[in-house]
């Protein structure tokens, strides 16, 4: 099924020239304002189930051929209000949509209940062409369907993985140079603990693995955050910490890379770790402050982080996250972190208000690191902070006119930002380009 660009959304640079406001000159952590960064908005052009909103996810991959392919993994209304259909919508180079539902085994659409922050879809693209989703697993046994070819039905291949009747929660994965892929997810429904594990797609044969159970612990929860892999092969991960078995808020938000051509995990100072790590052995990005404490009660109130994505400079960890703090007024901030010695630096970018669980974070060599966020109310509520010279951060508004709530970011092999954005209290998904 293939249908036109909805060109009536999109945003040129010329028109967004117009739109353009004076950046404050406020210090770091305040400054924002509604002048646009983004050059291209488009509507998707399929419905978006409301369910369609989480923080964790990696639901953008893409892919450059004769042009650049982006493919959006996300939810579809189901049948009734609470279910959804996970599909795939994949943009061509010329700008033309196309929907790849999730297929089950017996040829009919995938349909599952909703579950906000959970069932939420992750999409990669190995290097032979094939889409791999996973999708809608709260604690399930493995929900991940693939193509066998580029351009063939997305189908299920749940029985393939690894870990075969274990609960699966927060599937994150990415595609490495050589087109294997890798996937990191928390593992197991026990209430004393829940480790995360990380996988390996051999693309060459066709088949996945465990690679290690990379960080777990008596009375404590993992949560991925994301994973990326850097030119020379290195799988770099970001996680957070919890009091088992569960809770919307979590701690010390942690590191960890893997070498494949060693088998060996090293901190970001490149020492070798042991694994499985421990909240006391791991690389913490963001440690304990006063006030903290380990809880289970969703109305805790006390600081915690709650969302943390992750991009490179070469194979440097940058790092974005939220985190609330004694002294935020229950809001949670957003930072910017970074290794420095044998520690983590943290630099406040937005301290304006309350935010939203989503993030992104991408770098390239020209513009340095651009910071996405989405602030909890606001005619425009998603913005792009970067930072100048005297270290003072400014934003701009990433979707001029759009009232998106969520937000995911991935940068294509040409160093564009390829921005994902919900607006779930519309039903409507947006692509950015930038």
């Amino acid at each position: 099924m293939r249908r036109p660009t909805l060109r009536t959304y999109a945003v040129s640079a010329t028109a967004l020239a117009a739109l353009l406001l004076p950046a404050p000159a406020a210090g770091a952590g305040t400054a924002q304002s509604t002048a646009a960064a983004a050059t291209v908005i488009e509507k998707v052009p399929y419905a978006m189930d409301s369910s369609n909103q989480a923080a964790w996810w990696t639901p953008v991959a893409t892919y450059k051929g004769r042009g650049q392919y982006t493919y959006f993994a996300f939810n579809e209304p189901g049948s009734t209000a609470a279910t959804h259909r996970p599909a795939v919508a994949r943009r061509d180079p010329d700008g033309v949509w196309s929907l790849l539902p999730l297929l089950d085994s017996d040829g009919q659409r995938a349909e599952f209940p909703d579950d906000n922050g959970h069932n939420q879809p992750s999409v990669a693209r190995d290097g032979s062409g094939r889409l791999h989703v996973f999708t809608s697993m709260h604690a399930d046994t493995w929900r991940y369907f693939r193509t066998e070819a580029p351009g063939g039905a997305v189908t299920d291949h749940a029985s393939e993985l690894p870990d075969q009747g274990t609960g699966i929660t927060y599937p994150v994965v990415t595609t490495a140079p050589n087109g294997d892929l890798y996937l990191a997810a928390r593992v197991g429904t026990g209430s004393d603990q829940r480790p995360g594990r990380l996988y390996r797609w051999d693309d060459a044969g066709s088949r996945w693995s465990v690679v290690a159970t990379f960080a777990g612990a008596p009375d404590r929860s993992v949560y991925p955050d994301d994973i990326t892999v850097d030119a020379s092969g290195r799988v770099h991960l970001l996680y957070e910490w919890a009091k088992a078995p569960a809770t919307a808020f979590r701690h010390q938000l942690s590191y960890l890379a893997y070498d494949p051509a060693t088998g060996s995990f090293t901190d970001s100072t490149g020492t070798a770790v042991t694994t499985p790590l421990t909240p006391a052995t791991s690389d913490v990005v963001q440690d304990l402050t006063p006030g903290e404490e380990w809880s289970t009660d969703n109305a805790y109130t006390g600081p915690a982080v709650q969302s943390a994505k992750l991009t490179l400079d070469g194979s440097t960890p940058k790092v974005a996250h939220r985190y609330r703090s004694a002294d935020s007024g229950g809001h949670f901030r957003v930072y910017y972190a970074y290794p420095s010695g044998s520690g983590w630096v943290r630099k406040t970018v937005y301290a304006g208000g309350q935010t939203s669980a989503a993030l992104g974070i991408t770098w390239d060599g020209t513009d340095g690191k651009r910071i996405y966020y989405v602030t909890a109310s606001g005619t425009d509520r998603v913005f792009s902070a970067t930072q100048s010279a005297d270290g003072a951060w400014a934003a701009r508004s990433a979707a001029p006119g759009v009232s998106a709530d969520r937000l995911a970011v991935r940068q294509d092999s040409d160093g564009h930002d390829v921005l994902y954005l919900p607006d779930t209290a519309h039903n409507s998904l947006y692509y950015g380009f930038r």
